[in-house]
């Protein structure tokens, strides 16, 4: 996604259900972070751990977002740099809300 490609994966765990299920085959692309929402699903490296997980705050003025499950459990602020990208589709259906949040190829 660095490199501005696109990727699929399918992660595994139960975190994410109903969004996402163990194994679901996900895209995820590479993600502009100031054009994030509430709601939407990112990959992010937060305390060292990477997490398909959604943007549950922002805080613009310090260039983070808090990343949880979709359990309730917070896993913690991480900044933008620490977005790698923003999920698109699960198993093929679009996700909702993407309109200009995908970064432009560099």
């Amino acid at each position: 996604m660095a490199a501005g490609s696109t990727v699929d994966f399918r992660p595994t765990g139960s975190s994410m259900v109903p969004l996402v299920r163990s194994r679901q085959l996900v895209t995820v692309a590479p993600v502009d972070p100031a054009r994030l929402e509430v709601g939407d699903i990112v990959l992010a490296k937060v305390a060292g751990t990477i997490y398909l997980h959604l943007v549950s705050a922002l805080d613009p003025g310090k260039g983070r977002v808090q990343i949880s499950n979709n359990r309730g459990r917070v896993n913690g602020w991480t900044t933008h740099p620490r977005i790698y990208g923003i999920c698109t589709a699960v198993d093929g259906t679009p996700r909702p809300r993407l309109t200009g949040k995908q970064a432009q190829p560099r």
